[in-house]
């Protein structure tokens, strides 16, 4: 169990910064910070997936609390207007706790009232429980509901013309705020409503703000819904885009409870691992009617074929989710084109980015461990099989973005003005890191695609086929060896160009030469390049994506959308990093890196207490005391802390 004390939540600078994050399986999501108080665009009580999982809308951004209690009142609610954080609830903040779900303690005036929080796992719904733990007689609960209904990215403000008009009946809310715009719905059992709408102007959400972008909104209130509780009373509210009638917050509650304890079933008692195993849940959402597929990252990704299939091993094979993972699989197989799979998938019905050259290897190593894990030869070899014969064809006679394969063996990527590897940072027509040419972690994906279908092939008895592309793995392989060795430095080139021209940036990339499931590169080698990627670019959190000796080297990821783009992979720590490096001190130094893998662990842990509370930031910067950064909940750098803790038993 995950806790921030009244020492925390009371101090506004700090309590600010830290974040909890509720999520339904479709795409949506319910999130703000601990105090309540909205530090985003993307914060909001109700995120709906309109078209799952995708179509997100923020439908409502907030409901804020009073509590009237012998003719006082407190308001439970924090905002910042710029000028003033009005009103200040957070004073009244006992104790926020992160366990199944997100639980807050208020007390003021002698009432004790305990709020929890939850999403309906393939709805649009948010439920809210309020217990009064403790009142000396009945209070009344004021709700103050906050509406946005504007896409995810957006901002609101007074002059779009929300509708004013609210039904309110039976004790529920219910408003459509555009024209063919979702319902909001706000039910709330034995409850009045006074009518009284409003704008309310100028909220300020700091983090956007610190990103250099818009960052005042303005928000609809229609009114307050009123309730009356005593001591030991508990309300159920359920806040969504499908009518309420009929539903009780409490059995939904208790329904989502039993999905959570579920996901911990049989699995380590560890609290590190059991954070990891809810928070990895998050990511793993519908795609269709019958597919599933990864959210890279909350709050502002959809789904990548690089991040999914990285991630499918921890989040849906150690996690025993191998429906999951087939459903997964499957849904990128049917998006393949050209013998690539999308780099992702877009908003609004756009068609899908293949602008990547190594999502579509990493799909080779998450069919292999599928394989390895559920022994599902007749899906692999009957419906991805033929898919992977397709991309290697199509890989050897070239596809976009002059994809293809070399005579030397290796596999060739890059055109002007396209950034297709990981480190995809692009500002207007600047490709910050392009990489152009054969860079090193995609020679060991592709020799790693190389090897899996052979072994696949000769699985199915296609031995004369199996054996040639054995020998092509082979041929890559000596290649690698003979062009990408950095002597001096000890460790190999990032990239060797069109010219054969190397790059002597050392960077974490050529860690996935060690550690996937066919090196290529081991003993001293091995050793020497762990030994300098560990000397210069380990922390805590993650790794760096250049040595602070490097003069490209930014140590602090923050400013403009320009300044952070320019130096997103050039110093700044990346948390998924840190599998492939367990990865690596577990083959090349055996039990002595084993026993280090787990103090790497240990070190890591203090950050599921900071950022978003039980789970695993993008990045962070790489300067002490590295800042947790971008994106709140990164699906990678959850699934493979998950990955390396189980598979490694480092727990």
């Amino acid at each position: 169990m995950l806790q921030k004390n009244k020492a925390t939540l009371t101090n506004y600078d700090e309590a600010k910064q830290l974040e909890w994050l509720e999520t339904n399986g479709l795409g949506g999501w319910a999130s703000s910070s601990i105090i309540g108080c909205n530090t985003r665009r993307y914060h909001g009580l109700l995120v709906a997936a309109t078209k799952p999982p995708t179509g997100r809308m923020v439908m409502v951004s907030k409901i804020d609390e009073k509590i009237i209690y012998n003719g006082q009142v407190a308001e439970l609610g924090t905002n910042n207007f710029g000028d003033a954080i009005n009103p200040a609830g957070y004073h009244f903040l006992a104790q926020f706790t992160k366990d199944l779900f997100p639980e807050w303690v208020y007390e003021v005036n002698g009432i004790t009232l305990k709020k929890t929080i939850a999403m309906v796992h393939g709805e649009n719904t948010t439920l809210i429980v309020y217990t009064a733990v403790k009142a000396a007689k009945a209070f009344t609960l004021q709700l103050q509901p906050f509406i946005a209904a504007r896409d995810y990215h957006q901002l609101q403000n007074n002059e779009s013309g929300l509708w004013w008009d609210v039904d309110f009946e039976n004790g529920i809310f219910k408003n459509q705020p555009f024209a063919h715009s979702p319902f909001v719905y706000i039910s709330v059992p034995g409850s009045t409503y006074e009518h009284e709408p409003n704008w309310f102007n100028h909220f300020n959400y700091d983090e956007e703000k610190g990103r250099g972008l818009d960052y005042k909104e303005d928000l609809l209130n229609h009114g307050t819904i009123s309730v009356t509780l005593k001591k030991g009373q508990s309300i159920g509210i359920i806040v969504s885009t499908e009518n309420p009638a009929g539903k009780d917050a409490f059995a939904l509650l208790e329904k989502e409870t039993a999905l959570r304890k579920a996901l911990l079933h049989k699995q380590p008692e560890n609290e590190t691992i059991k954070q990891l195993l809810l928070a990895a849940d998050q990511f793993i959402v519908q795609r269709g009617d019958n597919l599933k597929t990864v959210i890279a990252g909350y709050h502002w990704f959809t789904d990548w074929g690089r991040d999914t299939m990285i991630s499918l091993p921890g989040l849906c094979l150690c996690t025993g989710r191998f429906d999951d993972a087939k459903k997964i699989i499957a849904a990128f197989a049917n998006s393949v084109s050209e013998g690539m799979l999308p780099n992702r998938f877009q908003d609004h019905d756009e068609p899908p980015q293949y602008n990547n050259v190594d999502g579509t290897l990493w799909f080779f190593i998450a069919v292999y461990k599928y394989l390895a894990a559920t022994k599902d030869t007749a899906f692999v070899f009957e419906e991805i099989l033929p898919m992977l014969a397709d991309i290697m064809d199509w890989h050897f006679k070239g596809t976009r973005y002059q994809i293809h394969a070399t005579a030397d063996g290796l596999l060739y990527a890059g055109e002007q003005g396209q950034q297709l590897t990981w480190m995809d940072a692009k500002i207007a027509d600047w490709v910050v890191t392009p990489r152009m040419g054969k860079p090193v972690e995609v020679q060991a994906l592709w020799y790693n695609a190389l090897r899996i279908y052979s072994e696949l092939l000769h699985s199915s008895h296609q031995m004369e086929a199996a054996a040639h592309f054995a020998a092509q793995a082979t041929l890559a392989k000596v290649s690698f060896k003979k062009l990408f060795w950095y002597a001096e430095g000890k460790y190999l080139y990032d990239v060797i160009d069109k010219n054969n021209v190397p790059d002597t940036s050392l960077r974490p990339n050529q860690l996935f030469a060690i550690c996937l499931p066919f090196p290529l590169l081991e003993g001293e080698d091995a050793k020497a390049v762990l030994k300098i990627v560990e000397e210069k670019l380990y922390t805590p959190i993650g790794l760096r994506t250049l040595p602070t000796s490097d003069l490209r080297y930014v140590g602090v990821y923050a400013g403009s959308v320009i300044k952070r783009d320019s130096c997103y992979h050039q110093g700044t720590a990346w948390s998924w990093l840190l599998g492939a490096y367990i990865d690596a001190l577990i083959k090349v130094r055996g039990t002595k890196g084993k026993a280090q893998a787990k103090e790497v662990v240990k070190e890591f842990t203090y950050h599921l207490e900071e950022g978003c509370i039980g789970s695993v930031s993008e990045i962070f910067d790489a300067d002490i005391p590295h800042q947790p950064k971008g994106c709140i909940a990164q699906a990678w750098g959850v699934a493979e802390w998950l990955r390396v803790m189980k598979e490694y038993k480092l727990y």
